[in-house]
């Protein structure tokens, strides 16, 4: 007992509570935002908020975790939002042309290929000619977005194929309430083994570990070994494909096919993976902090909307979270740099 709390057991025990990209600090301010708003607004203590909170979340969950596979490699990625609605309308589009119904999986398989078509195509442009990856996603961003409204179709769609449709309805668990029931769709399943698959590519295989190292130093990764180009293109491709799952599951959410949907709310997204951990300069981040990230952001939105907050100061918080993570982040990064300075000085003096 007196050995853990030695000088050298007690900041160990605490780095290990903290985690690798802080997710116990975040857990901590999850915890501590949930009881201030459930005391503040009792409402909030229900089975019903836990079940909306945990639906809201399906889609951005997805999201972020093709976000969260990119920025542990160095980039940024814009794009998703833009290549889930093509794929997902595009499909849709297709089904009903067809006249139809071709059935759930072959649906998800077709906006999965688009998925992989777009994914490839920002991999080869970021990959082979070595441009900035947020650059490169925005112009795809506006790309794929235009190609869609021009080519496969701008009007809203309010009749999904009914194998879509019926997934809508379908849930994994109802608990009666004073008000209603409250139903917890069957979509959080799939979203949460989709969770454990990647933490497991990242973590327990040699393409996550390649991730990683791109992450750390591209060049160094490079001359390791690591394949540097197949990489990036594998995890663009990937992104694509988490992206137009995405797509496919928020269109059966909402039980139609708007292709206006999705473009310009990557800002939650992306400031719930920074939020996580994942360092916006690449070589970290976890698919738990991922998670709570996105949890975070959930609960926000949904206890700003209990509390009768405009949508345009929803953003705002939001964004002003996002602001605080980069520059925690860049705060961190710049303590680390200045501590390896004062070694290698040392050291050289010794």
């Amino acid at each position: 007992m007196s050995s853990l709390l030695s000088n050298q057991g007690v900041p160990s025990i605490i780095n290990r509570l903290r985690g690798a990209n802080n997710e116990g600090v975040l857990l901590l301010v999850l915890v501590a935002l949930v009881l201030t708003i459930g005391i503040l607004n009792p409402v909030f203590f229900s089975v019903s908020t836990l079940f909306s909170v945990l639906r809201g979340a399906i889609v951005p969950l997805i999201f972020a975790l093709g976000v969260l596979i990119v920025m542990i490699s160095g980039g940024i990625d814009v794009s998703f939002a833009a290549i889930a609605i093509f794929a997902s309308y595009t499909t849709v589009v297709i089904a009903q042309d067809r006249g139809t119904d071709p059935g759930l999986i072959v649906i998800i398989l077709m906006a999965l290929f688009f998925g992989v078509v777009l994914g490839t195509f920002n991999g080869i442009v970021i990959a082979r000619f070595r441009l900035p990856t947020l650059i490169v996603t925005l112009g795809t961003m506006s790309l794929f977005k235009g190609l869609l409204l021009a080519y496969v179709g701008s009007k809203y769609i309010a009749n999904l194929p009914p194998s879509m449709d019926s997934l809508s309805t379908e849930y994994v668990m109802s608990i009666p309430q004073e008000q209603g029931t409250a139903n917890l769709n069957v979509l959080v399943i799939p979203v949460a083994l989709i969770a454990v698959l990647v933490w497991w590519i990242l973590s327990r295989t040699m393409f996550g570990r390649s991730i990683y190292a791109i992450g750390g130093d591209q060049e160094a990764a490079r001359r390791a070994g690591f394949p540097v180009v197949r990489t990036q293109l594998m995890i663009y491709i990937l992104a694509g494909s988490l992206a137009a799952l995405a797509g496919v599951l928020h269109l059966i959410l909402g039980r139609a096919a708007n292709p206006q949907d999705l473009v310009g709310n990557e800002l939650d997204v992306l400031a719930a993976v920074v939020l996580g951990g994942a360092s916006v300069f690449g070589g970290r981040g976890s698919v738990f902090g991922t998670v709570l990230g996105v949890l975070l952001i959930q609960i926000i939105n949904n206890s700003l909307i209990l509390a009768g907050v405009p949508t345009a100061w929803q953003q705002t918080a939001v964004g002003v979270l996002l602001i605080v993570g980069v520059g925690i982040q860049a705060i961190s990064a710049k303590r680390s740099s200045k501590k390896l300075v004062v070694t290698k000085t040392l050291q050289e003096q010794s």
